[in-house]
């Protein structure tokens, strides 16, 4: 089965039709995962600035990525589910659409920059070394810009003509 097959089957399923003929159901989902990309990505973007060094100095690291983790995961799933509803019941128009691609690697590259700052910095319990936060946060922060970004291209990429 091809991709553009898989895609196909995919947006036919009665969920993803039924999500996508709704007057309803689709802008609500829409602005769920709206809605949670800003509290998730205000989240994200208070971590950074700390990481910078450029607010809330007074809390370490550790307890501003503590007290803000268990909100974090609760809009990234939220956004992620609402993401992949949306995603799904226009699978044909998104599957070859390169904003679509590029975001979606990016979002698996932010899984990789998580790992790989995890125990330097998300889940250390000493301050970070200065350049490793510094690290950490720009390369957070161009990661969520550039989705957030591909996010919005997604809608305006019209496929070339056959």
């Amino acid at each position: 089965m091809s991709i553009a097959e898989a895609a196909h089957a995919l947006q036919q399923t009665g969920w993803a039709t039924d999500l996508r003929e709704s007057a309803l159901a689709y802008p609500i989902i829409l602005v769920i995962h709206l809605v949670c990309i800003a509290i998730f990505g205000g989240m994200i973007f208070v971590t950074n600035l700390r990481l910078l060094n450029v607010a809330f100095r007074e809390a370490s690291v550790a307890d501003i990525v503590a007290s803000l983790r268990p909100w974090k995961h609760f809009g990234f799933v939220v956004m992620v589910t609402c993401g992949i509803l949306l995603g799904s019941s226009k699978a044909v128009d998104y599957y070859a659409n390169p904003y679509f691609i590029a975001k979606m690697t990016l979002l698996a590259l932010t899984g990789v920059h998580a790992l790989a700052f995890r125990k330097s910095v998300y889940r250390n319990p000493a301050p970070p070394s200065a350049d490793t936060a510094r690290l950490a946060a720009i390369l957070s922060l161009v990661l969520w810009f550039s989705i957030m970004s591909l996010g919005r291209w997604i809608a305006y990429y019209e496929a070339p003509k056959q």
